[in-house]
């Protein structure tokens, strides 16, 4: 077992990869703060925040000294990138992307589970896949222009620092974790 050499991450991935799974984990492993991205960004009736106040509760957030940030908005990207240490990309095949995604709706709809600012999982709203409010619609978006960006982001200078992880299948992200984990 090693000790992790970073103590600022981003855990990335298109949506349903498990994004906010690994990156609470690891913050309750190592003891940094976890920041969901979609906790800060989400108000009530999944409202978005103002651009403003969601970019100024990212900074803020991102000012302590140890941190796994879980999620993607570009708008934040340059801030939290520029701070971050390394970076954990779940590059999933969208198949495996696409189940995890659809239990994970049937599962917060069904429990009623208590998501950001008080609002509920719509199941309804997920079949409308032209809306830009179905997860389904939004992981058929993304999934193959983040394989695309992420690369060519990666190669910008501002983001050098940045040691990137790329895990293709859950059992490399497991490996890692375990590689890391405290107390073995």
């Amino acid at each position: 077992m090693e000790t992790l050499p970073y103590t600022r991450l981003v855990v990335i991935g298109v949506t349903g990869a498990g994004k906010s799974t690994l990156a609470e984990q690891l913050s309750e492993q190592h003891r940094l703060n976890f920041i969901e991205l979609d906790a800060l960004h989400w108000r009530e009736n999944w409202s978005s925040a103002p651009d403003a106040e969601f970019v100024a509760l990212v900074e803020e957030a991102t000012r302590a000294p140890g941190w796994v940030v879980a999620g993607n908005y570009s708008l934040t990207r340059p801030l939290v990138w520029q701070r971050a240490q390394a970076i954990l990309w779940l590059d999933y095949p969208l198949p495996l992307v696409f189940w995890r995604l659809t239990r994970r709706i049937f599962q917060r709809w069904y429990s009623q589970e208590l998501l950001w600012q008080n609002n509920r999982e719509r199941l309804w709203i997920h079949f409308k896949l032209w809306s830009k409010e179905s997860l389904w619609h939004w992981l058929f978006k993304t999934y193959w222009r983040r394989k695309r960006e992420y690369p060519a982001l990666f190669a910008q200078p501002e983001y050098q620092h940045l040691q990137v992880f790329r895990f293709s299948t859950p059992r490399q992200t497991q490996e890692w974790q375990e590689r890391y984990a405290p107390g073995m």
